[in-house]
């Protein structure tokens, strides 16, 4: 600024008295001159940079923040004002690879801590910081870079699984990591016991109570050692973002959320993973102490841009299970003509498993049928929404005719729906 204020100056000087003083154009260049001696003094008196610092998680979960720290120590004075540090970030971790922290002074040090949130799984690389600070006029700024290396493995999220209500139903349900009968749900005969207040009247055996004179009734046993199969489909249109984060991923933390309660009701949890192929198969998981091996099989599922082949996947996965099982299908379709293999290789499924499919409910759809009609092209996406919402209708239809039980929800209540809809099959004895 101070530069390009010398040359009008110099132009007015060599204008207005070329004659009086024939050496007065000099004082601009000299003008110029001082100010780059006073660049080059301020850049020499800046503070130097003793040391810099980078505190990186070794890991993190998607969709929750994950924090790292800048540390920098200057050896004499500090800096006039605050330095600026700026991370060079795997693009899963932050968006579009940057993230920008100024540092504040603690003590002799300097520091930040930065917060982002991923928005992909996987191995993440934080591969360098760059550190900014001005000289004491403020004319010159020094850089320096330091390369870090260092690996950030996302995985996925078990914020809803650490919940207190979810907690709390653990600590209260009537199945549970103690190894020892339970009795009062379920389809198993255990006993017979005196009828209490308080009881389901529709247990009551008539026939043991008319023989005895009083009333008794029937209590059953909860099943356990069921066969889970937690099924992903990884294709294109799993892959796309539902509220900033992939559907996959939205499904696959409702998918550890319910494993965790199925393991610890004694159950077999295992994941599976497709896409125009099988990609993920891990081996059955018996105790919530291994649980920490569904969530890393979980973390291998891949984003792909391929589309499902179900006839294959299905297939295969039928091949693999020697026993009556609950598969869980995490999927989504756009129109009925897409729909149609997934539906005939579910049906073949279903012959000898219990099946249920999961898709979240499309809000972008819902959003253009309620949206306010202004003008011809309004009203031909609210059409064209109104008509893809019906055929959506009729797939999830033709999939309950087939015995299959249909999860629908919004993504924040997809986890929940789920859980119950595993809880409802469990107390149904239908997998025994």
């Amino acid at each position: 600024m101070l530069l390009a204020l010398a040359a009008p100056v110099a132009l007015v000087v060599a204008t207005a008295a070329p004659r009086a003083w024939p050496d007065a154009w000099v004082a601009a260049p000299a003008l110029g001159g001082a100010v780059l001696v006073m660049v080059l003094l301020d850049a020499l008196l800046a503070p130097v940079l003793a040391g810099v610092r980078v505190i990186v998680p070794p890991g993190g979960e998607v969709g929750e923040p994950l924090h790292l720290t800048v540390l920098a120590d200057f050896r004499v004075d500090a800096p006039r004002a605050a330095p600026v540090a700026a991370l060079a970030l795997d693009p899963r971790l932050a968006p579009g690879g940057r993230l920008v922290a100024p540092l504040a002074r603690n003590g002799a040090v300097w520091s930040v801590t930065a917060e982002t949130i991923p928005t992909r799984r996987g191995l993440g690389m934080a591969e360098a910081v760059w550190l900014r600070w001005d000289g004491p006029l403020g004319l010159a700024t020094r850089q320096v870079r330091q390369s870090l290396g260092a690996e950030v493995r996302i995985r996925p999220n078990l914020a809803p699984a650490r919940s207190p209500a979810l907690q709390l139903f653990l600590r209260n349900a009537q199945f549970g990591m103690v190894a020892r009968r339970i009795r009062g749900e379920g389809t198993e005969f255990e006993a017979l016991a005196e009828y209490e207040a308080g009881m389901d009247r529709r247990r009551i055996d008539w026939k043991s109570s008319a023989r005895h004179a009083r009333l008794y009734a029937k209590e059953f046993e909860t099943e356990r050692n069921n066969q889970i199969v937690f099924a992903f489909d990884c294709g294109q249109t799993m892959c796309e973002p539902i509220a900033g984060l992939p559907r996959i991923d939205r499904a696959v933390t409702a998918a550890l959320t319910t494993a965790w309660i199925a393991l610890g009701a004694q159950d077999r949890v295992a994941v599976y993973g497709f896409a125009s192929r099988p990609q993920v198969m891990s081996p059955f998981v018996t105790a919530p102490r291994d649980f920490r091996r569904l969530q890393d099989a979980a973390a291998a599922l891949d984003y792909s841009a391929e589309q499902p082949n179900f006839t294959l996947a299905l297939s295969t996965l039928a091949a693999r299970l020697r026993r009556r099982s609950l598969i869980v299908v995490f999927s989504e379709f756009t129109d009925p003509t897409s729909a149609e293999l997934m539906i005939e290789s579910m049906r073949r499924l279903v012959e000898r498993h219990r099946v249920i499919f999961v898709v979240m409910a499309d809000s972008e759809l819902a959003d253009f049928v309620s949206a306010p009609i202004r003008s011809a092209q309004d009203a031909a996406m609210a059409v064209t929404a109104t008509t893809l919402q019906h055929q959506r209708t009729l797939v999830l239809q033709r999939l309950r005719r087939a015995g299959i039980l249909v999860v629908e929800a919004p993504h924040a209540h997809i986890g929940n729906r789920l859980l119950d809809a595993y809880l409802g099959v469990k107390r149904a004895g239908s997998l025994g």
